[in-house]
């Protein structure tokens, strides 16, 4: 199984990435610079969270121009997996690979916290290893957090089952109030038509593993894993 971490100047959580899918799968994956044009075919590509040319002009608008970005989009065109965590999520709108937009925080400040999010659709290649409804405690750390669509693809989103997770208290109420960015529909984490490119702002790498402090980011993972093993006929374990 071959799984690449793109690196942009300006990422952070790159390592954080490669260690978490190293550490919880025991594949490894590999890191791949932004301006590499050719990077052969990959079954994951991850899109990590950090501050890809300094989040100048708006976050992931300068990324998403880097070469590697056409091979992120045959990627997915082609039904292999990708996956964007925080400004990798930003990158992806940028690129047209999810709908909408991520703009300034409600309160325009940056947000640097764990929040609770209920799983919305475990159905899908990232999330079949949670419960539906599940509650997880992740963190944030973004500026640009507030997602937006408009109400024509908010109405698809929601009747096709695209929302995979949103902000919620502990005990899973999702109301307004507790969107630390003031997200449409509290919406934390989507996915593509295909059910192939996933975005999150929440980072599930930062607690995939006890030593960390918690694993509830641990089976998003584990779920990748699973869908790749059985695409592959359950040769990979």
């Amino acid at each position: 199984m071959k799984t690449a971490v793109i690196v942009f100047p300006g990422s952070n959580c790159d390592m954080d990435n490669v260690r978490s899918w190293q550490a919880v799968t025991g594949f490894k994956a590999d890191l791949v610079w932004h301006k590499q044009a050719a990077i052969g075919d990959y079954d994951l590509t991850i899109i990590p969270g950090g501050f890809s040319f300094g989040d100048y002009l708006r976050t992931g608008c300068v990324a998403r121009f880097s070469p590697v970005m056409k091979e992120v989009a045959r990627q997915a065109a082609q039904g292999r997996l990708v996956l964007g965590i925080c400004n990798g999520f930003q990158i992806l709108t940028e690129a047209g690979l999810l709908p909408g937009a991520l703009t300034r925080n409600r309160d325009l400040k940056y947000i640097c916290e764990d929040v609770y999010l209920r799983v919305e659709n475990n159905h899908t290649a990232f999330t079949s290893d949670y419960a539906g409804g599940q509650i997880l405690k992740v963190p944030i750390s973004h500026g640009e957090g507030n997602y937006y669509v408009d109400s024509d693809e908010h109405a698809r989103m929601v009747q096709e089952g695209r929302i995979i997770f949103r902000y919620c208290t502990a005990e899973g109420e999702v109301t307004p109030s507790v969107a630390p960015n003031g997200a449409l529909d509290n919406i934390a984490g989507i996915i593509n038509q295909n059910g192939n490119v996933l975005g999150l702002m929440p980072h599930p790498e930062r607690l995939s593993e006890e030593i960390l402090g918690g694993t509830d980011g641990r089976a998003l993972f584990t779920s990748i894993l699973n869908t790749l093993n059985a695409k592959d006929g359950g040769l990979l374990i």
